[in-house]
């Protein structure tokens, strides 16, 4: 919204009334209906179903409702005092695999007491009544990180998988370092066993410890739905983008997915990385993706071609899209129209249904085939003061298209041929009664009548005093607001007459900041300093007021940033650095909200035109990684780096043993197997095949040590033999050399199917040769020589080194041996 229409809006005020702004329809394939199944559950954030079918909806602000046989229970099954500033509240919900025995319930919701934090919590259902929690009944199983003072990027969703165990999706609190990090689970997504325990085959238990053996996924920024395929295990898992894409992701053990280094596929070819089956762009009306289930009912309701397709949403864009097996590489259109989608699933009998925050309302999505209209959403009495304008809508489902035709008091009105008719009233259309007829070619549907009260009062006026239209912020800011409502008929409206509501806004969306808050005719609210990271930002204030007779009246106020440009640098051209765990290439310069708290980073050591250079300090004496608070003024941080001295990060003479191991599954030879030891010389006709000593040395590793000095006896026979390094760390951004010793050596009845090789097994258990020499039908002496290859290209990997030997024909004498081994830092 520009400055100008805003100003315009809070100089108008807003006139609002109880005129009924019905709910929308959304578009949908031809064959399909939808009808509204429940509504009046405000800001709705989850669904699951119960395996007797009932469906349970979490509410941000702690309730778990309960739909019946398509009707609201007016009893939550269980309410939760929760924190739901911002994203935070009652997140998400599942039932146990074995729910119809044990009626256990599984709830995520943020903590409403210090320190603040994200729960994961089992419930009982009570056994006289299942639609309420049994009292007392609440285990603890996770309780995760403290929260910062980020009220955004909480994740949520809970499923349990075909392996039985349970899945968690965590956001990383907007601080993408979390996201990478294997001592923190926010970023991830978590697998437990039912109890709360850690499962045996966790990926990362020989790297973590504690309630960090529970990360299954890392890499992940805000991971608000997931959906399981309940007949394969196949996870799909979307994450919300920031400045660029929405992703889904195939969830597999032990992946990274990128974030903060990657968003989407940008950029490509990181190693290490699981890049996303489908991503779009969070470009024009798409903000943020939502909903995620497979069509895989119990029994099916949708044509046969939807089975195993999967369906997601944007909470903006409001539409509904399919990914189809077996690659679900590209997505189709499916619904569109749907006021802030905020989750998706499908029932046991084949009906798909989708919360819609913006309605607060759940709605059932069945395919029908050529059917007449169906009305799901009547049009509703209407309340308005004279010169109001009142409005009536219809929800109506059926083969399209639709034609609607409104009456007044049975007549048709001339050109009210929409879903939705409105007007400005007089008090002569005080009692008119409206209804509209929908129809299509298969026939048509009448709506209820609806009444319409014009009353003679005047609806009250809503002011808000503090603080003024345009006042600046910062982050971290603590603001005071005032206001006052007054009535022609009741005079000073009473506070139990106000309400207030902050909304956060950014780009072209909202998120909710403040939610609605009655009974108050001022009040105080804090300003966010973490969180979203963008300048295009700014906060709106709301007071509605609503006399005696029901009339209201909402103005708003917009709080806008003070902003500040920062630039990152270094005495390094081109150097690699960070800003909140996202890579950055310096020099670099951001605007950003001043008083937002932001985090530098460092890559160390790292190469530039091939020279390594060590970091050594930032400007403003912080260390490597270091946060800041977005300062008052334009201001520039600098880190300086030198080049970096060489340093030894492996070596070994063989003089003792340090793990070495021979390869699993990597030793054919009948003999000849790589042995440690001080070698014997072997000759034949003059040619030394095997050296009587190791490099500069006593002991080294050899394949024939065994043989004494006789020749041919207890070389490489039948095969490869192989053995392996310890684990070794590499350094990321660093260049990196292995330099060796070793000896080759055969007779003329060798050929080049025989060789030495040495090869990097990198963290991800592939393997590459990074140097190799086959062998030649003539006499060759072994003798002792060097080499060097470069292992820069696994940086920032853990790795292993193998040395492998074969002799792969028959008849011919090889021998090998290496000494020596030390890997460095340039």
């Amino acid at each position: 919204m520009s400055p100008l229409r805003s100003r315009l809006g809070v100089a108008a005020a807003l006139l609002c009334s109880l005129a009924a702004f019905g709910v929308r329809a959304a578009t949908l394939p031809t064959g399909f209906a939808e009808t509204r199944v429940a509504t009046g559950i405000d800001s709705p954030t989850a669904m699951a179903f119960a395996p007797d079918g009932r469906l349970f909806v979490t509410q941000q602000s702690g309730a778990l409702r309960v739909i019946k046989n398509n009707t609201l229970l007016s009893q939550p099954f269980l309410t939760l005092n929760v924190n739901s500033s911002g994203e935070r509240g009652l997140l998400g919900v599942a039932f146990d695999p074995g729910f119809a025995s044990n009626g256990f319930v599984y709830v995520y919701y943020t903590t409403s007491s210090s320190p603040v934090h994200n729960r994961l919590s089992r419930f009982t259902a009570s056994a006289a009544n299942p639609d309420v929690v049994a009292a007392g009944s609440e285990v603890q199983l996770l309780n995760l990180p403290t929260l910062s003072s980020a009220t955004n990027h909480n994740g949520g969703a809970i499923h349990f998988g075909t392996d039985g165990k349970l899945y968690i999706a965590v956001g990383e609190n907007a601080n993408g370092a979390n996201a990478q990090s294997l001592s923190t689970t926010l970023g991830k997504v978590l697998r437990i066993n039912p109890d709360g325990s850690i499962p045996a085959d966790n990926p990362f238990l020989g790297q973590t410890s504690g309630i960090n053996q529970a990360i299954w996924a890392r890499g992940l920024r805000n991971p608000f739905t997931f959906g399981i395929d309940r007949t394969n295990g196949r996870i799909h898992i979307n994450d919300v983008g920031q400045d660029s894409w929405e992703e889904v992701n195939l969830g597999v053990a032990g992946s990274n997915y990128g974030w903060p280094q990657v968003e989407g596929n940008d950029p490509p070819n990181v190693s290490g990385m699981r890049y996303p089956i489908y991503t779009y762009q969070n470009a024009g009306s798409a903000c943020a993706i939502t909903g995620g289930a497979f069509y895989r009912p119990v029994s099916s309701n949708f044509p046969a071609e939807y089975a195993g397709r999967y369906f997601f949403g944007d909470y903006c864009a409001g539409f509904i899209r399919m990914l189809s097996p077996p690659n679900y590489s590209a997505a189709t259109n499916f619904a569109s129209g749907i006021n802030s989608l905020v989750d998706i699933q499908v029932s046991p009998d084949g009906a798909l249904y989708y919360a819609s925050r913006g309605s607060s309302s759940v709605f059932r999505v069945t395919f029908t085939g050529n059917t007449a209209p169906s009305i799901s959403t009547q049009p509703a009495n209407a309340t308005v003061a004279a010169g109001q304008a009142a409005s009536f809508s219809v929800t109506a489902s059926g083969t399209a298209p639709l034609q609607y035709q409104w009456q007044r008091n049975g007549v048709n009105i001339t050109g009210a041929n929409a879903a939705t008719y409105s007007f400005s009233t007089t008090a002569n259309d005080n009692g008119a009664m409206f209804r509209v007829i929908v129809s299509n070619q298969v026939g048509s549907a009448t709506s209820n009548a609806a009444t319409l009260t014009v009353l003679t009062n005047i609806a009250p006026t809503a002011r808000i005093t503090t603080p003024a239209n345009g006042t600046n912020y910062r982050g971290g800011q603590a603001f005071t607001f005032s206001g006052s409502g007054s009535d022609p008929e009741d005079g000073t409206l009473p506070a139990n007459a106000f309400t207030w509501r902050v909304d956060f806004h950014h780009d072209d969306h909202t998120h909710p900041h403040l939610a609605p808050t009655s009974g108050m005719t001022s009040g105080t609210f804090t300003i966010a300093d973490r969180g979203e990271t963008s300048a295009n930002v700014f906060y709106r204030l709301y007071l509605t007021v609503r006399d005696s007779s029901g009339l209201t009246n909402t103005t708003f106020v917009d709080l806008r940033p003070l902003t500040s440009v920062v630039r990152i640098e270094s005495n390094v051209a081109g150097a690699q650095l960070t800003l909140d765990g996202a890579p950055i290439t310096a020099p670099f310069t951001f605007t950003g909200v001043e008083g937002i708290i932001r985090t530098l980073g460092v890559v160390t050591p790292q190469t530039s035109g091939g020279t390594t250079y060590d970091f050594v300090s930032w400007s403003d004496g912080g260390p490597a990684t270091h946060e800041i608070v977005t300062p008052t003024a334009d201001t520039t941080y600098s880190a300086l780096f030198q080049p970096a001295a060489s340093s030894t990060l492996f070596s070994d003479d063989f003089e003792a043993a340090r793990g070495w191991t021979l390869t699993p599954g990597g030793n054919q030879a009948r003999t000849g197997q790589w042995q440690r030891g001080d070698p014997q010389p072997t000759m034949y006709e003059g040619t030394t095949v095997q050296p009587g000593n190791c490099d500069a040395s006593t002991n080294c590793f050899v394949t024939g040590l065994a043989a004494g000095t006789a020749v041919g006896s207890f070389d490489i026979d039948g095969g490869q033999t192989s053995i392996q390094s310890p684990a070794i760390t590499l350094p990321a951004g660093a260049s990196i050399s292995l330099s060796f010793r070793f000896f080759l050596g055969h007779l003329n009845t060798s050929s080049g199917q025989d060789y030495f090789r040495v090869r990097v097994v990198a963290a991800n258990g592939q393997v590459q040769t990074v140097y190799a020499r086959g062998g030649t039908a003539s006499n060759v002496a072994g003798t002792w020589s060097g080499r060097t290859v470069s292992l820069s290209a696994w940086a920032g990997q853990t790795i292993r080194l193998r040395f492998d030997a074969a002799d792969a024909g028959s008849g011919s004498v090889v021998e090998a041996g290496f000494d020596n081994v030390v890997v460095r830092r340039q």
